[in-house]
């Protein structure tokens, strides 16, 4: 019998505080599998970026202002940090209303997928706000062979990740 990890008071939401389910992984250790669906409700794999630098975007919500710009940042990011890098944004958000956001904002750097569906993600990267159903804001790097080079919970949701140390170990993890 797996028992669940609960970490309250993980991070907090405009001051008030949250409890994540599951367990992050630490850097130096090998990414956990996941399983999202891509804005075509095709369902993708970590797997599928094997080989490459993988900047993984964690993200309550696209349509909040402070994702809106982290995603807008790290899509103008992206653009130079070439074909080995990709840049993946997971939210709770429906594949629809991804694709529609991105439209929209013109990103195309940045692959979105939605944990909507079976929370694969969530549970593997200890990211699952309870009390809020959406997924709390972390940034991880992981190098060409699947190792997390780097991680950031932000533990205040409202706030913005610290794009010059992830957009530095993913040029490092090059």
């Amino acid at each position: 019998m797996t028992t669940i990890i609960e970490r309250s008071g993980a991070v907090t939401f405009k001051g008030n505080p949250l409890t994540l389910v599951g367990d992050q992984p630490d850097v130096g250790h090998k990414a956990p599998s996941f399983t999202a669906v891509g804005n075509d409700l095709s369902p993708v794999e970590l797997s599928a970026f094997d080989g490459k630098v993988v900047v993984i975007l964690s993200v309550p919500s696209l349509d909040t202002p402070v994702c809106d710009t982290e995603i807008r940042r790290f899509n103008e990011e992206a653009s130079g940090l070439g074909d080995d890098v990709s840049v993946l944004t997971l939210s709770m958000d429906l594949p629809f209303a991804q694709a529609r956001w991105c439209g929209a904002a013109g990103v195309e750097n940045v692959t979105t997928l939605s944990d909507y569906k079976d929370h694969s993600f969530a549970e593997a990267y200890g990211l699952y706000i309870k009390e809020l159903g959406l997924l709390a804001r972390a940034v991880l790097v992981l190098d060409r062979q699947g190792t997390v080079q780097y991680k950031q919970l932000v533990t205040e949701v409202a706030e913005e990740p610290d794009y010059a140390a992830a957009i530095d170990a993913a040029k490092a993890a090059l």
